[in-house]
């Protein structure tokens, strides 16, 4: 008997003693991960922002199949969440708390156990670098019960630890997943029309094909600046005319404009220019996509008309206008650009 005491002294004593150790264990964790993904970061951030794209790369999609997601009627930006249920994970939910566009988003994350509710602080992070990339950083910062201490004491792992490569791995889905997104894109031959025309405001140059897509973001902001200065109303949407195409050097000779009411007349040693687009027949292709995709759309058009046995117009060269400013879409997949080819009557 005396025995069978002692034993549950000790016993009592090794409890009272793995209490202590537990309490004195620091609860407070912080894990972070950092990924630097080329894409802008308007584009992350309303990725991020919208909890229905979670579902593509959260990484926990690969870990459960019973994973059911429930979403609330706000699904972005501060106040919407999203809530889960999982037999193999368990019941949680996220809300966004505060969220300040292109820089930095707050989540609540609850996990719901067991051993109650354990609630911790997401947060992400938005930094540019050049060349329209952009760090990610993503992590998540808390304090853990008493409970839930003494189940990691008794894992091989902390929870930091464990958490860490999950969070590898969903930046690492998050940037597959953009870069997906930005390559989709479609063409279509919308077929004959007629193009109003009207005079706009230009400014020419010759270059490479590899140098019009850097031109044009130059030369456009010219014209620009100088409407605005001289108080000349644009009247549509910015494009491109190809004057000339000389494909065995690889060069082109074009004009990057913005239509305006009316003719104007430019000081003489100026290189913003007025010129008249005549109203003309033409096949309309529409690209929706990024720019790099505009050979494919200028292809389908050419073909569109040697099909459907229409005549070139030599006298009178193509051009593309730009239905989508880049500066406010910042996914190329959405950018919008009409071209027009001129075909005889």
């Amino acid at each position: 008997m005396k025995i069978i005491k002692y034993l549950f002294f000790l016993l009592l004593l090794a409890v009272l003693a793995g209490g202590v150790y537990i309490a004195t264990i620091d609860g407070d964790f912080q894990v972070e991960e950092s990924r630097v993904i080329n894409a802008p970061d308007e584009l992350l951030y309303e990725t991020i922002n919208e909890y229905k794209t979670w579902d593509k790369w959260g990484p926990w999609m690969d870990e459960s199949d019973d994973l059911i997601m429930v979403y609330d009627n706000k699904t972005s930006g501060e106040g919407a969440s999203y809530s889960w249920k999982s037999e193999i994970q368990g019941n949680g939910k996220m809300e966004t708390l505060k969220a300040a566009p292109f820089s930095s988003i707050d989540q609540k994350i609850t996990f719901i156990t067991p051993m109650g509710e354990s609630i911790s602080d997401v947060y992400w992070k938005f930094e540019k670098i050049e060349g329209k990339k952009t760090k990610v950083t993503w992590g998540m910062k808390g304090t853990q019960s008493f409970m839930e201490k003494a189940f990691w004491a008794t894992q091989d792992s902390t929870l930091s630890q464990n958490l860490r490569p999950m969070y590898k791995k969903g930046l690492e889905k998050l940037d597959t997943y953009t870069q997906e997104a930005m390559k989709k894109h479609s063409v279509n031959v919308d077929g004959v029309t007629e193009h109003r025309g009207g005079y706009y405001i230009y400014t020419a140059t010759v270059s490479s094909f590899a140098e019009i897509p850097v031109k044009i973001g130059q030369m456009l902001p010219a014209v620009k600046a100088y409407m605005d200065e001289n108080n000349l109303p644009q009247t549509g949407m910015p494009f491109t005319i190809y004057t000339e195409i000389n494909n065995e050097q690889g060069t082109s000779i074009y004009a990057t404009g913005i239509p305006t009411r009316e003719e104007v007349i430019t000081p003489p040693d100026s290189k913003i220019l007025c010129n008249l687009l005549p109203k003309q027949k033409v096949v309309k292709t529409t690209l929706k996509g990024d720019y790099i995709n505009l050979k494919e759309a200028w292809e389908a058009g050419f073909t569109y008309i040697k099909e459907n046995n229409l005549e070139l117009n030599t006298e009178s060269p193509g051009f593309e206008v730009y239905r989508t400013d880049p500066g406010l879409q910042p996914n190329p997949a959405e950018w919008i650009t009409e071209i027009y080819i001129p075909v005889k009557e």
